[in-house]
């Protein structure tokens, strides 16, 4: 299906995966924390009950790092049944200290899009995670220049995006999202009148995770950042 992005205006990316590299460091911490309590269960089981344990913490922490450490340190009580140590939680916080200092790493063609498209359009980032933690990022990166306005969201579902673009003065019918999330990035953006562009990302996190429509409607998916600027 062919989608005319003539009336676009304002293109709003996600940050996380699309802007930088992001879910291979949870991979990463998931993979260091299972070999932390691996006496206690099986990786199996460990990666299985921190997963519940996010999901059960979400409307606590919301998304980011911080609610990720402090899933950990809860799922190793639980796991260990109050027995760690004192010396692996202090790991554990490790591993999320880490994460949050880590160097933001840009994918491809991120810097090349971006320079295409300002002057041209009106940019803004739009993302999930911690505010301190996205700021952070967003700093390290030197990417603040290209955007008129960043806004790191409780969620994105489609009254956070409404919202968001109704206090923006921002008409769906000129806002195109960009992202590499289906559940977060297109498919709410779809469903209340704006288009998409879905830049899948090597790897996604388990409750990110959706089935493709049967049928393709208000976006578009590539297989390239760079991808897009063939179609604005």
């Amino acid at each position: 299906m062919e989608i005319n992005f003539k009336d676009i205006q304002v293109i709003g990316f996600d940050a996380d995966d699309t802007l930088w590299v992001n879910e291979t460091y949870f991979r990463e911490a998931e993979e260091a924390f299972a070999e932390l309590l691996e006496k206690y269960e099986t990786k199996n089981k460990i990666d299985q009950e921190l997963f519940r344990m996010e999901i059960k913490n979400l409307n606590l922490y919301g998304y980011g790092i911080k609610g990720f450490m402090l899933s950990m340190i809860e799922s190793a009580l639980e796991l260990s049944n109050n027995e760690v140590s004192q010396e692996t939680l202090s790991k554990i916080l490790d591993l999320g200290k880490n994460m949050i200092s880590h160097p933001v790493e840009i994918l491809d063609g991120v810097v090349e899009v971006l320079e295409k498209l300002q002057g041209r359009y009106r940019l803004i980032v739009l993302t999930k995670g911690d505010l301190l933690d996205q700021e952070r990022k967003l700093e390290r990166s030197n990417l603040s220049e290209y955007f008129h306005h960043v806004e790191v969201l409780s969620d994105k579902k489609e009254k956070n995006y409404q919202d968001l673009l109704d206090h923006l003065e921002i008409d769906v019918k000129n806002f195109l999202m960009i992202g590499n999330s289906l559940k977060s990035d297109v498919l709410p953006l779809v469903n209340i009148g704006a288009k998409a562009v879905h830049v899948p990302f090597h790897t996604t996190w388990v409750h990110e995770k959706i089935d493709e429509p049967k049928e393709k409607k208000g976006y578009i998916t590539v297989s390239k950042l760079t991808d897009v600027l063939n179609y604005l």
